[in-house]
């Protein structure tokens, strides 16, 4: 059962003890009910990440996936994932990427970027895109982020949107967007993460060994989880299952606190199978199923 609780050095805040339950669903649906989710990545060579991430938001629930990555990913991603819908570029014609993009983000119930985005300049052509136009829950991961810690006038694209933004920094990652140590962090996860929260206006999840999830208010501290999930394309994973939660239409920190514990308990569950060494992103999310299917009990 969830309860809220005032921790001792948080006098004006919350302590969120365990994640919110599973959005319900209904046999007279469609797949519309259930949102769209889009996922903005993978640059040339990096088709892995997007895949994972899109991989992942279909396991969790949401209606309808769409990629919108370069056309050199097309055979790949729809060989790896044909459920899901493609929307590609060409690198040569960068100047149509504002209005394809649009375009897609304008159908979309939740709006991922990040994953395999690369830091080219098309990679922050698309960014710049995202952060002005979409209208429904953004949850920004991986190499967006780390173009956002180059340059911090982009958070002022966000600065008038209705809409909330969810990021998902690893330790490194949130190093650089703060410009604290990643010692000052691990000493003070809790504080550091509102205080992110606060002067950004966004949900901060910030991944470590127990992840750490703050909207500047709440804050919940994940305990599931395993070393198997220390593995890249993990955090493509976890991207996935948040925003299709988002799409599904929970609010933008119980979609957060909520992912992370199912994508912890995915991990548990393929790790007791494969072992915590031989994991790989695609396992958590082939046992997401499972961590779902645990929670409605």
């Amino acid at each position: 059962m969830r309860r809220e609780i005032v921790p001792k050095g948080f006098p004006d805040k919350i302590c969120v003890s365990e994640p919110p339950a599973l959005p319900s669903r209904r046999q007279d649906s469609n797949k519309g009910t259930y949102g769209t989710v889009l996922v903005v990545g993978g640059a040339p060579g990096m088709a892995g990440a997007a895949y994972l991430s899109a991989l992942a938001a279909y396991r969790s629930g949401a209606g309808l996936v769409r990629v919108f990555t370069c056309e050199e990913n097309r055979v790949i991603l729809q060989t790896l994932l044909p459920e899901a819908v493609l929307i590609t570029y060409k690198s040569d014609e960068p100047h149509k990427i504002p209005v394809y993009l649009s375009a897609a983000a304008d159908s979309a119930s939740a709006v991922v970027i990040g994953p395999g985005l690369s830091q080219s300049d098309i990679a922050r052509l698309q960014l710049e895109t995202v952060l002005k136009i979409a209208v429904s829950p953004l949850i920004i991961d991986a190499d967006a982020l780390n173009i956002l810690s180059k340059n911090e006038k982009l958070w002022e694209l966000r600065a008038c949107a209705a809409s909330p933004v969810i990021i998902t920094p690893h330790m490194g990652e949130m190093s650089r967007l703060s410009g604290k140590s990643i010692e000052e962090l691990k000493a003070s996860p809790e504080s550091e993460a509102a205080a992110f929260a606060v002067s950004r206006g966004v949900v901060c999840v910030m991944k470590d060994a127990e992840t750490t999830v703050s909207d500047g208010v709440r804050t919940y501290v994940n305990h599931s989880g395993c070393s198997g999930l220390s593995k890249g394309g993990s955090g493509d994973v976890l991207t996935g299952v948040i925003a299709a939660l988002a799409a599904q239409k929970m609010p933008a920190f119980d979609a957060s606190c909520l992912g992370v514990y199912l994508h912890g308990k995915a991990g548990e569950t393929a790790s007791e199978k494969l072992s915590e060494y031989s994991l790989l992103a695609r396992d958590i999310a082939d046992a997401l199923p499972l961590a779902f299917r645990e929670a409605q009990l």
